[in-house]
């Protein structure tokens, strides 16, 4: 057998075992257990595969990927000349395979989990029933640096404030020591990588075509006009035919890719904030022909960038004027202003119960254990256990900001308690939890890596998604962090039909 084909035999169980890397305390470990009967048709096919063509489709996938331009900017980062960097999020060619039961069960639990979310950030800006309840403290709405005090008591169409949102989940084992879908983190402001999840499938139909007649895998290629049909069901009164554009802070944004993509994909208009402006209560767009009236802007600017009248008055990225038009309900802005109150990691260990609050039900998916470490006991409980925890803080993003306990050196750990004893309020932590891996083609030929999942819920006059999601990968070895700008990879993901 070749050596490649032996590596992948051990991985993916076309021979007797599969090995799944599990992280604990600090050593990465490999776990014997039979491959999974989802992964069995693949794991044959695969086998048969030559490295030598495996090497070329990978290299052939990355020679297309930078032809069109999907590459995202690196903050802080430069090239020998002193200009930034672009990069391309490297793809690996084995897709993540999801069986159609469980994906069942996590949908039935995502469309409950949004809904739930934009009842959260409904009440906030108007009864605040939650905190009136006891459920959630007060100052953890209005001390929170995402709480728009300009968006209370402003109504939006439907009642929707997320229309867009991207759920992180990944994969553990339970108390039972059987593997079980828990959320992460929720993204409701402008969750990012959709166009990833679009051109991970286009590249596998490219490089593979065969595998998807052996394979019923569930169609993503509809979400562009899933995501139109949302922006659209969200439009104001005003209108029967709205005009929808895309927002975005302009090509050295790291997502402009992305933006540029749906703007595409959707057939509107991509526009900055400079080809906006306002008058006599409404939004406008600047065009050859003249104005023309926009009634939906999906923006992937942050809050404090809209509306320079009203929050930063130096940003150019926006349109003076912008939330006065929205608070009249003559425009609409997917997502709200003010949606980043419920996506903050110090509300998330607060949704199992607003779930039950709002809908009267029991979470399906669930949260992953977390230390709310402003609380003190919590904090104690953190102080003593830092080396075999996570800690994030609470408006941390792309994998910065954080301690990884497990893999970190003494003097990380030590230099991280300071931070920490100086400002509980700012951290959560959670446990290192034994994430499941995927086989990953790597340089060293197939390997496990950690992986996560980032579906995309869509909620406009109901709540719907595409069957999949990104999955990110961990390219480093035992590495828990799957970000791109931490070196992190993607992989197509395959939700089976039957």
């Amino acid at each position: 057998m070749h050596k490649f084909d032996e590596m992948f035999a051990q991985l993916t169980g076309t021979g007797p075992f599969q090995f799944q890397s599990q992280t604990m305390g600090g050593q990465t470990q490999s776990q014997v257990q039979g491959v999974r009967d989802h992964y069995r048709t693949y794991a044959q096919w695969l086998a048969r595969q030559p490295r030598e063509m495996m090497q070329s489709r990978r290299e052939e996938a990355e020679v297309i990927f930078r032809r069109v331009g999907i590459t995202f900017a690196v903050y802080g980062a430069k090239d020998e000349d002193g200009a930034g960097t672009e990069r391309l999020i490297p793809f690996d060619l084995i897709p993540r395979i999801i069986p159609a039961a469980e994906w069942r069960r996590m949908e039935q639990g995502l469309v409950q989990r949004v809904t739930a979310l934009n009842r959260f950030i409904r009440d906030v800006y108007h009864d605040q029933e939650i905190v009136k309840a006891g459920i959630v403290p007060e100052s953890q709405i209005v001390g929170n640096a995402q709480f728009r005090a300009e968006m209370m008591g402003v109504d939006v169409p439907n009642d929707i404030y997320s229309h867009i949102a991207g759920i992180d989940i990944v994969r553990a084992p339970n108390a039972q020591g059987e593997g079980e879908y828990y959320v992460l983190e929720d993204n409701l402001r402008v969750p990012s990588g959709v166009s990833y999840m679009l051109e991970d499938r286009k590249m596998m139909m490219r490089l593979f075509p065969e595998l998807f007649s052996s394979y019923q895998v569930a169609p993503v290629m509809h979400y562009p006009d899933l995501l139109l049909e949302t922006l659209r069901a969200s439009a104001p009164s005003t209108t029967d035919d709205p005009t929808v554009v895309v927002l975005t802070p302009g090509m050295y944004n790291s997502a402009y890719f992305e933006h540029a993509f749906l703007a595409q994909q959707m057939g509107v208009e991509l526009v900055e904030g400079q080809d906006l402006f306002v008058r006599d209560g409404f939004v406008y767009m600047r065009t050859t022909r003249g104005p023309k009236r926009v009634d939906v802007i999906y923006r992937r600017v942050d809050d404090d960038f809209l509306d320079p009248l009203v929050f930063r008055p130096t940003s150019t990225l926006g349109c003076a004027g912008l939330l006065n038009v929205y608070r009249a309900g003559n425009v609409a802005l997917c997502n709200a202003i003010g949606t980043g109150v419920a996506d903050d990691k110090s509300i998330y260990p607060y949704v199992p119960r607003m779930i039950e609050f709002y809908l009267g039900e029991k979470p399906i998916l669930s949260n992953v254990p977390t230390h709310m470490c402003r609380e003190p006991e919590s904090l104690k409980y953190v102080l003593a256990h830092l080396k075999d925890l996570v800690v994030k803080e609470v408006h941390g993003a792309g994998g910065y900001g954080m301690l990884v306990g497990p893999a970190a050196t003494q003097q990380e750990i030590e230099d991280f308690r300071k931070q920490l004893i100086a400002t509980p309020e700012r951290y959560i932590a959670q446990p290192t939890l034994s994430l499941s891996s995927c086989p990953t083609f790597v340089d060293a030929g197939i390997a496990p890596r950690h992986i996560d999942l980032r579906p995309f819920v869509l909620s406009g006059k109901e709540v719907q998604m595409v069957p999949g999601g990104l999955t990110r990968v961990a390219l480093k070895e035992g590495s828990l962090v799957v970000n791109s700008s931490q070196g992190g990879g993607t992989k197509d993901t395959w939700i089976l039909e039957v």
